[in-house]
Parts: C-alpha cells; sequence; structure tokens
C-alpha cells in the first residue's frame, strides 16, 4: 500500500515527488514511456529560475529526479496501464502485469505538443523546430521564422515571435483563420506578419543537420512546391493531453483535460491533478513545478484529514515498486 503513486514524471510529477518525500508519504512515482516528459526532448532552457546561464533540459529533469530521490521518492521507468478510482484504496495497474494500490494519486500525466508527422521535422526539433514559442522565442532574435496554424494559438504565437524574429510567416491550410476576428485583426495588422494560404508543409530543410534552413512547401489549389527560406519553425496546431487512462475515472473536458475544482483536486476525492495535463494556457515548466508542488501539499493534507484505508487484500508484489 502505497501513501500516494504519483503518474507521471515531468516538472509537475517530479516536483510532488520532492513535496511528498518531504512530507514523509515515500511516493512512488511511475515515469511513463518518456521519463522527464517534454523537456527531454528540449535543449537550453533559459527561463527556469536558478540557472542563470541556462539548462539543458533533459539535466534539469536529472536534477529534479536526483532530488526527489533523495529525500526517498522511489522513480521507475514504468507505465500506468489501467487505474480503477471507484473506492479506496486507489488500485494502478502497472505494465498491464502488477497492481500498486494508493491512499492518494496525483495525475501529472502532460501533454503533447501536435506535430505534423514529418521525419524532417523529428530530426530537427529542438534545432529550429519548437512547439512553444514563450521557450524558444529569444533564440530567433533577428530571424526569419514560420508558424504553422490558424487558431488563436497560432495569431497570439506570431505576434509574440515578432519581438525577436525579423519576419513571421504564418502557414495555413485553409483559405481563412479559424481565430477570433480580435486575434487575426491584431496579426493582420502587424507588419513584420505575412500569411501563406492554402499551403502545406512537405518537409523541414536543412543543410548541416543541427539547423533549419528552409521549408519546402506545397501550394494546395496549384500544386506548385516551392522552398521558404527560414531559420525556425513553429507549430502552433494545437496540444493532447495524455490523460487517456484516467478517461471515464475522472472528469475531464472535451479535449481530455482534467478538470480541477479547488486548487488541484479532481472529480474523485483523494485524487489530485498537476501540470500539462490541466493546463490549457500557459504550458510552462515553472507553472506546471507550480501546480505540481500544490498536488502534494493537497494530497498530504487530505490524508491527514480523511486517514488512511485498510487494503482488502495483500496487494501482489510489484517487481520494482513495490
Amino acid at each position: 500500500m502505497r501513501n500516494i503513486v504519483i503518474v507521471g514524471s515531468g516538472p509537475a510529477g517530479l516536483t510532488a515527488a520532492i513535496y511528498a518525500a518531504r512530507a514523509n508519504m515515500s511516493p512512488l512515482v511511475l515515469e511513463g514511456l518518456q521519463p522527464g516528459g517534454q523537456l527531454t526532448t528540449t535543449t537550453d532552457i533559459e527561463n527556469f529560475p536558478g540557472f542563470p546561464e541556462g539548462v539543458q533540459g533533459p539535466d534539469l529533469m536529472d536534477r529534479m529526479r536526483t532530488q526527489a530521490q533523495r529525500f526517498g521518492a522511489e522513480c521507475v521507468f514504468r507505465s500506468a496501464t489501467a487505474v480503477d478510482l471507484s473506492k479506496r484504496p486507489f488500485r494502478v495497474t502497472v505494465d498491464d502485469e502488477e497492481v500498486v494500490e494508493a491512499q492518494t494519486v496525483v495525475i501529472a500525466t502532460g501533454a503533447s505538443a501536435i506535430y505534423l508527422g514529418l521525419d524532417s521535422e523529428a530530426r530537427l526539433r529542438g534545432r529550429g523546430v519548437s512547439a512553444c514559442a514563450t521557450c524558444d522565442g529569444f533564440f530567433f532574435r533577428g530571424k526569419d521564422i514560420a508558424v504553422v496554424g490558424g487558431g488563436d494559438t497560432a495569431m497570439e504565437e506570431a505576434t509574440f515571435l515578432t519581438h525577436f524574429a525579423s519576419s513571421v510567416t504564418v502557414i495555413h491550410r485553409r483559405d481563412r483563420l479559424r481565430a477570433s476576428k480580435a486575434m487575426q485583426q491584431r496579426a493582420m495588422a502587424n507588419p513584420k506578419i505575412r500569411f501563406l494560404w492554402n499551403t502545406e508543409v512537405l518537409e523541414v530543410l536543412t543543410e548541416t543537420g543541427k539547423e533549419v534552413t528552409g521549408l519546402r512547401l506545397r501550394d494546395g489549389v496549384t500544386g506548385r512546391d516551392t522552398v521558404l527560406p527560414v531559420q525556425g519553425l513553429f507549430l502552433a496546431i494545437g496540444h493532447r493531453p495524455n490523460t487517456d487512462v484516467f478517461r471515464g475515472s475522472v472528469e475531464t473536458d472535451e479535449k481530455g483535460y482534467v478538470l480541477v475544482r479547488r486548487r488541484t483536486e479532481t472529480s474523485v476525492p483523494g485524487v489530485f491533478a498537476c501540470g500539462d495535463c490541466v493546463d490549457t494556457r500557459y504550458r510552462q515548466a515553472i507553472t506546471a513545478a507550480g501546480t505540481g508542488c500544490a498536488a502534494a501539499i493537497d494530497a498530504e493534507r487530505w490524508l491527514e484529514e480523511h486517514g488512511t484505508v485498510e487494503a482488502e487484500a495483500p496487494s501482489p508484489t510489484v517487481s520494482g515498486v513495490a
């Protein structure tokens, strides 16, 4: 029986683990298929407090994990593949094999940016291809960049990027935007922003394999291919919360983001959620870490108020997590 099981190992999950471990809750962290979360695919991080010279994404997550383990958190490279949150103790199935029982659960599974699915895009991710203007815009000062998307997020990202870039080209596969009128007008009035309509990206081009030099585009009306010289590509076509395993067990919105009520409390008492699987607005490492802290404190106080329950039967020993 565990006092707390934390599902996810990004900034939210590992911060929750640090606080839960310091509260003597002996947390178990199921790190999932991508230990460290999205930041493990990020190179330079210059906006996380405490690192004036910047820090590599994998290094930051390794430090968070080490800090959590120092206080007694148990972190395992395994995944939650099913949950039963209908009663306490909660039951978390690990890798479709074994079950861990828990007094409380923290959902910190994050969200994944939606990419175009191009091989060239994947190879250059973190080397000129990004899905976070707030995170990476600074690195494109004085450069020509492109933004793919047509919604409010794309307009917001494009407008933000004009603070750094020489030019921003918005590429949209349709002939009109989905963004609100106010966001459209703001972007269209910006002299640094231009639009390519009915256009899709076929390939992200590079000469060295280490930086973006352009995009191969196709006009959806004429079928003509062209090359757009740019030094950066930002994707703004949405995010997908990594919450499939919890759907039907806790309340979510239509996209799958976990809905929280007071603070980090979900629709199931004793189950808490934090980080990007909740956050549809900020999606920053520091905001995720803050809610991870809050979730651990909320879980600790909830457990103090409601006490522990005895398992109906001894839990089977779970290899690596018992």
